[in-house]
């Protein structure tokens, strides 16, 4: 996203709580939904700035709605980039569609390419042994070339943050708390590759939620920073102003 960047355009780039530098309390309860909006007006104060201009990928597509349903005047436009699913009864659909597409035969013929590549055997061993190659399978579900996994940086989820963070949702549908916003509602944009594995309708029901545009980005799974650069930012710019 440093593509953004730009003469009188600033980038604010955090560690949400339990991620990279910002490590957990030890003993501290596990951070919830709340704890991570709470964080995100914790750093506009500590910023100094009066409103945000947000843009959220994936989860921070999410984590903008609850920021903007919890503080709708700190918040000066926000774009959603992929966002993740606003209700939790479209989750099992998602994941559904991440486990086929990360069973395809191309992604398997990858792992063996890998494999061979490594001087191992692919009638025996079943990953590589590589950090980067295992990292690249793992998330190859998200593209639609599973190739352009291999070049992205890998990174570390802790399943028990990600997991005490959606549990805290519980049974959630974010997009009539949106609409009901009406006037106070912030510009948005949303933009959503259309072979992603969160469906691509439940992204257009966001953009109608916040009387927003929508941008479908064609030939794209979930990664478009990588899978399709000049086609989104060519539509976050101008957004961004």
């Amino acid at each position: 996203m440093d593509r953004l960047g730009a003469p009188g355009r600033r980038l604010v780039y955090y560690d949400q709580r339990g991620s990279g530098a910002s490590s957990l309390t030890p003993g501290a309860a596990l951070p919830t939904a709340d704890d991570h909006v709470a964080d995100l007006e914790a750093l506009r104060l500590h910023l100094g700035v009066e409103r945000l201009a947000l843009c959220g990928y994936s989860w921070g597509g999410l984590l903008a709605c609850l920021y903007a349903l919890r503080h709708p005047a700190r918040v000066e436009r926000m774009a959603l980039v992929s966002p993740a699913p606003l209700a939790s009864s479209e989750r099992a659909a998602f994941k559904e569609r991440l486990a086929a597409m990360g069973r395809r035969p191309e992604v398997d013929a990858l792992r063996l390419e890998m494999i061979a590549a490594e001087g191992g055997d692919p009638a025996t061993q079943k990953a590589p042994r590589d950090r980067r190659a295992r990292f690249a399978l793992a998330v190859a579900g998200y593209f639609v070339d599973p190739r352009l996994a291999v070049g992205l940086t890998p990174f570390l989820v802790q399943g028990r943050v990600e997991e005490s963070t959606w549990k805290s949702l519980g049974d959630f549908d974010l997009r009539p708390r949106l609409a009901a916003l009406g006037a106070s509602r912030p510009p948005a944009l949303v933009v959503h590759g259309e072979e992603d594995p969160i469906p691509v309708d439940g992204a257009r029901a966001t953009a109608t939620a916040l009387g927003a545009p929508f941008v479908a980005l064609p030939r794209c799974g979930h990664v478009p920073y990588v899978e399709a650069p000049a086609p989104l930012f060519a539509a976050l710019d101008p957004f961004f102003g």
